[in-house]
């Protein structure tokens, strides 16, 4: 019999949808490291979001193991390497979660457009402020998406909706790639000097390290507002807060943090931030998905 163990929560019916298939599944998710090492020898696969990380002393006690399954897009919580050398197969859902993420962004620049997170903690102050909170519009904005894959092709799709120009960066995506999604490829430098508003939409890896760091905010407008639902470390945090404090970032909405959860991160006193954490993929719908692609892709591989 076929063993998995599931290291972070997915859905009910994922699980069911597995069992029914003919495997036995084990959900035991807020493990620490110790005891993931400790038991994971007893399975074929395992299933991790992004709080379980799957390190080379855990795939090393995977004697068993023949694959990873992580649900969602991002691969940074396991060690690729360590798994290429013992064979085994990693595998997501890029686009399961895709919808979740780019809607939370959409969230996020609206936020950061018309005050919503201060105009409602001014009001749960028991304040009245009506004349304070004067914002601006999407429309006409232009929004400069840094990465667009899956998840950024659905940010600009509802950007598009607003009626904004949107431009975008990716050096793996060419013009032609986009079809006829009314997104402009721009270079990096073009797109810094000219949005309105940024999103940034990519893995965290070597080369997206810092993406946006301090000469990269130099060369925006000043105004510029920022939103990161990508991941911790593609923005300089140092950079984005000095960036933000001389007014060369007027607002900031951020998902995802170099540390999480976040100890002592200044960024989250500012007044002019909106904040999540790390919440993108987080919507019912959202885990619904990933939990049913992540079970339709176990059975076909080990049922």
């Amino acid at each position: 019999m076929v063993r998995v163990l599931i290291c972070d929560p997915v859905a009910p019916e994922a699980v069911e949808m597995m069992r029914n298939g003919g495997l036995t599944v084990d959900v035991k998710t807020g493990m620490a490291p110790d005891e993931l090492i400790a038991v994971i020898g007893e399975y074929e696969a395992m299933i991790v979001r992004s709080a379980t990380k799957v390190t080379a002393s855990v795939i090393g006690a995977g004697n068993n193991l023949k694959v990873i399954a992580r649900g969602g897009v991002g691969l940074d919580n396991i060690d690729l390497d360590a798994a290429k050398a013992k064979g085994i197969k990693v595998i997501n859902t890029p686009a399961a979660s895709s919808i979740s993420v780019a809607e939370l962004a959409l969230a996020h620049m609206l936020a950061i457009t018309r005050f919503i997170p201060q105009a409602s903690a001014s009001m749960a102050a028991g304040k009245w402020e009506k004349k304070k909170f004067k914002g601006v519009e999407l429309y006409k904005k232009t929004l400069g998406v840094l990465g667009i894959g899956r998840i950024g092709q659905e940010v600009a799709k509802r950007a598009l909706g607003f009626e904004m120009t949107v431009i975008a960066y990716d050096p793996f995506v060419t013009q032609e790639m986009l079809g006829d999604l009314n997104v402009k490829m721009v270079s990096m430098d073009e797109l810094l000097a000219t949005s309105d508003y940024i999103t940034l939409h990519m893995p965290h890896i070597d080369a997206t390290h810092y993406m946006l760091d301090e000469p990269q905010f130099a060369k925006m407008k000043d105004g510029v507002r920022i939103v990161n639902c990508a991941r911790g470390g593609v923005v300089s945090e140092a950079a984005l807060l000095k960036a933000m404090k001389s007014g060369k970032v007027a607002f900031a909405g951020i998902d995802v943090f170099e540390e999480e959860p976040v100890k002592d991160n200044e960024l989250t006193s500012l007044p002019n931030v909106s904040l999540t954490p790390h919440i993108g993929a987080s919507t019912v719908d959202g885990q619904f998905r990933v939990g049913i692609e992540l079970a339709e892709k176990l059975l076909e591989l080990l049922g």
